[in-house]
C-alpha cells in the first residue's frame, strides 16, 4: 500500500491529512490522485458516497491552484446544498497548512449579496450547485476563464434532478483546455453522453464494481403483508438499540406520516422532504448530525447530497423503481471501511423487483424473520446491561449522595433492584409487545390443481383486505371515526384531540389506517369505550364527529360516500 507521499501529495497538505485521521490512502484515492497531479487528462471515476473521493480529487485540486492568482482556477460543481457545504468544509481541512488558498461554497436558499461580496475579495475555488453559479455568471461576478480543473461529483445525482441544461451552460463557459473529473456512483447513458461531448480521452476508474453498492454492506429484506410494514419498520428498529438510520419512503405523505408515528411512538424521528423551508431542513439535519435525532425519515430528493458518517441502517419502506436510487440509498452506510445494513421492508408484490435489484447489483439478498417481541426484548436488555457496565460514574460528586440513598433502597435485596431498574427502562416496551403476534408474511405455494381459480392464504381477495382493516391487532379494540383524509385528518390530529379529549393517562395508540372519508385505529381494549366515549359529539374544524368501535362486517366505506352525496 502507498502512502500520501509515495502518491505526490505535498507536505502541507499530508500534515493536515494526517491531523485529521488519514493513516493511508483508501483505493480511490490511490488511483485518483497521482494521475490528476500528473499528465492524465480526463478521469471518470466509479465510486459510491463514502469511498474517501472528496480527498481523492481535493488534494490534488489544492495542490494545483496558484495561491498568487486571485482568480477562480478550480470548480466543483454539486447536485446539492448540503453537499456544496460539505465539500467546502473538507476543503477548508485540508488545506489548513495553505492558507493563502481560499474556497468560497456558493449555493442557493443562501443570501447571495454575502456570496458575492466574498467572489469581489478574490477565490482560488468555487463549489457550487448548479443553479446558483449560473446566476453568478450572469451577474457577471464569477468568471471561469482561468480554470484549469472542473470536477462534478455526484454527476448520475446532478443528472437525476434535471441539471443536464445547466451543465452544458455552464462547462460552455469553461476554457476547453483543463482538466475535468466526473464522479458517479453509477454510470447511466447521460454520463456517458457529457464524456463524450466535454471529456478528452478519458480514463475510466472504478472502485469496487459499476451499480454495485458498498462491499461491507449487508443486504436484507423482510417480507410482511403491506398492512403490517410500519409494525415491522418499528420491530426492526427496537432490535437494534444502538440505531442511527436513514429511513426512505417515496412520497412526501408518506415520509410525513411515517415520522408523525415513530414520534408519537417515542422514538427520537423527524421528516425531511421537499415541503419544508431551507430554515426547517437546516435544523432538522443538525439534529440529525448531533444525534438529537437517530431516525430520519426521508424522501430521495430530500435526501440527495447529506453526507453523514456513521449511519449504522439504511431502511427502504418499500423499493425504489429505479436500481441506481437503491444503491444511492444503500452506499449511504457501510462507508469508509465500516459496516453498515441495508433492509428492505417489502410486500409480496414487490418481490419481483427485488430480484431485478439483485440482477442488477449482483448481491444477494438475506430473507430475515421479523424480530419477535422475546428476541427484542432480549437484545435490549443486554444493551442495558452495556451500558450500565460502561457508564462513567463521577466518584467525588455521586458519593454524598450515596447514604441516604441507600437507607432509603437497604430494604430491597440486589436482585428486586435489579428488577426495577429494567422495569423502570422497559415497562413501556414490555406493555407494548405483551401478546404481540407473529407478522411475518407465510409465502403460500398452492398445487397446480389449486392454482386455477384459488388463492393463496395470504393473497386475499380485495373484500377480505378491506375486512382486515376494520379488525383489529390481538389485544386492541378497533375503533372508527367519521373524519379521514379528505378532512385534513391525519394521525397527528388524532392524537391532539386523544390528548386534549383524555386528560391524565396517556392513551397507546397503535395501528392507524387513515382514508379519504373516515379513519380506524388500535387502542387497548380497556381503553376503547373512554376514547368513543370522548371523541363522539366532539368537532374537527366544525364538523360534528361519531365515533364506535368498528365492526368487522360494517363497510364504512360506503358510509362515508352516502355522507360526501348527501352535501
Amino acid at each position: 500500500m502507498k502512502t500520501f507521499e509515495e502518491l505526490g501529495v505535498s507536505e502541507p497538505l499530508r500534515k493536515a491529512v494526517e491531523e485529521l485521521g488519514f493513516e493511508s490512502p483508501m483505493p480511490v484515492q490511490e488511483r485518483v490522485i497521482p494521475r490528476l497531479l500528473g499528465d492524465a487528462h480526463d478521469i471518470i471515476a466509479l465510486a459510491q458516497t463514502g469511498t474517501g473521493k472528496t480527498a481523492a480529487f481535493g488534494l490534488p485540486v489544492l495542490q494545483r491552484i496558484n495561491p498568487d492568482l486571485n482568480k477562480p482556477q478550480a470548480l466543483i460543481l454539486a447536485p446539492t446544498r448540503e453537499l456544496c457545504l460539505q465539500i467546502g468544509s473538507d476543503l477548508a481541512d485540508f488545506s489548513k497548512y495553505v492558507p493563502d488558498v481560499k474556497v468560497l461554497p456558493v449555493y442557493g436558499g443562501s443570501s447571495i449579496e454575502s456570496q458575492i461580496r466574498s467572489l469581489k475579495k478574490g477565490v482560488q475555488i468555487i463549489v457550487a450547485t448548479p443553479g446558483r453559479l449560473i446566476d453568478l455568471i450572469k451577474r457577471g461576478v464569477v468568471k471561469l476563464d482561468d480554470v484549469h480543473t472542473v470536477v462534478l461529483d455526484e454527476a448520475d445525482e446532478m443528472l437525476n434532478m434535471g441539471f443536464l441544461d445547466s451543465l452544458e451552460e455552464i462547462l460552455s463557459y469553461v476554457p476547453a483546455e483543463r482538466k475535468m473529473l466526473l464522479f458517479s456512483a453509477t454510470m447511466p447513458a447521460d454520463i456517458a453522453k457529457i464524456a463524450k461531448r466535454y471529456m478528452k480521452d478519458y480514463e475510466e476508474i472504478v472502485v469496487g464494481t459499476r451499480n454495485e453498492g458498498a462491499q461491507n454492506v449487508r443486504h436484507i429484506y423482510y417480507m410482511v403483508n403491506a398492512r403490517d410494514k410500519y409494525l415491522a419498520l418499528k420491530r426492526v428498529v427496537d432490535n437494534s438499540p444502538n440505531i442511527y438510520a436513514i429511513i426512505f419512503c417515496r412520497t412526501r405523505r408518506d415520509t410525513q406520516e411515517i415520522a408523525d408515528n415513530l414520534i408519537r411512538d417515542g422514538y427520537n424521528a423527524e421528516a425531511l422532504h421537499g415541503d419544508l423551508s431551507q430554515q426547517q431542513r437546516d435544523i432538522v439535519m443538525k439534529k440529525f448530525r448531533d444525534r438529537v435525532v437517530t431516525l430520519l425519515v426521508a424522501t430521495d430528493v430530500a435526501a440527495r447530497g447529506l453526507d453523514v458518517d456513521d449511519l449504522t441502517h439504511v431502511i427502504n419502506f418499500g423499493l425504489p423503481e429505479d436500481t441506481a436510487v437503491y444503491t444511492h440509498r444503500s452506499g449511504r452506510t457501510g462507508r469508509a471501511g465500516k459496516s453498515g445494513v441495508s433492509i428492505a421492508i417489502i410486500h409480496s408484490r414487490e418481490k419481483g423487483k427485488l430480484r431485478e435489484i439483485e440482477r442488477i447489483i449482483g448481491k444477494t439478498f438475506e430473507r430475515k424473520d421479523v424480530p419477535t417481541p422475546e428476541h427484542i426484548i432480549e437484545k435490549q436488555l443486554y444493551n442495558l446491561a452495556d451500558r450500565l457496565e460502561r457508564v462513567k460514574v463521577n466518584e467525588e460528586e455521586i458519593a454524598r449522595y450515596l447514604p441516604g440513598i441507600s437507607r432509603k433502597l437497604e430494604w430491597l435485596s440486589e436482585e428486586d433492584l435489579l428488577k426495577r431498574v429494567i422495569s423502570l427502562e422497559f415497562n413501556r416496551l414490555l406493555d407494548y409487545y405483551k401478546d404481540a403476534p407473529n407478522i411475518d408474511f407465510i409465502d403460500a405455494k398452492p398445487s397446480k390443481a389449486d392454482r386455477k381459480g384459488r388463492k393463496g392464504e395470504h393473497e386475499r381477495p380485495k373484500n377480505d383486505k378491506e375486512k382486515d382493516r376494520r379488525t383489529a391487532e390481538r389485544g386492541m379494540e378497533r375503533v372508527y371515526i367519521n373524519v379521514g383524509k379528505r378532512d385534513g385528518f391525519f394521525a397527528g390530529n388524532l392524537i391532539d384531540m386523544l390528548n386534549k379529549l383524555i386528560p391524565g393517562k396517556r392513551v397507546d395508540v397503535g395501528r392507524i389506517d387513515l382514508l379519504p372519508g373516515y379513519s380506524l385505529f388500535d387502542v387497548k381494549k380497556s381503553d376503547a369505550r373512554k376514547v368513543v366515549g370522548a371523541l363522539t359529539g366532539s368537532e374537527f374544524y366544525g364538523k360534528r364527529i361519531h365515533s364506535e368501535i368498528a365492526d368487522a362486517d360494517r363497510d364504512y366505506s360506503k358510509i362515508a360516500e352516502k355522507r360526501k352525496n348527501k352535501k
